[in-house]
């Protein structure tokens, strides 16, 4: 892991707030038709919408987490569907904390 691609994707409020989001999707979005929320990750559009931002804003976004490995992207259908990845999340944390 490359702490300091972690790093630059931490950086930034909008991508913290995304991370936050996703950690409980039926909390912070509404269902949607193609997917579960929790199974197969939030659809790239309803996280788009929360964050007031244009789908291409969302995939720079996103492109960064997925480069930092924060988050994993998944197919379904002709949506892209995000989910945090729980264990790289960790493993950042535990880099962090022995560093600091």
């Amino acid at each position: 892991m490359k702490i300091a691609i972690a790093l630059r994707a931490l950086a930034s409020e909008r991508r913290l707030l995304i991370l936050d989001w996703l950690r409980d999707p039926k909390r912070h979005f509404r269902a949607q038709v193609d997917g579960d929320l929790e199974d197969d990750g939030v659809c790239g559009l309803l996280i788009a919408e929360k964050l007031g931002v244009s789908a291409p804003t969302l995939s720079e976004h996103m492109r960064v987490l997925i480069a930092a490995k924060l988050v994993r992207a998944k197919r379904v259908k002709q949506w892209t569907m995000y989910r945090r990845d729980e264990d790289a999340i960790a493993a950042v944390k535990r880099v962090i904390h022995d560093k600091v």
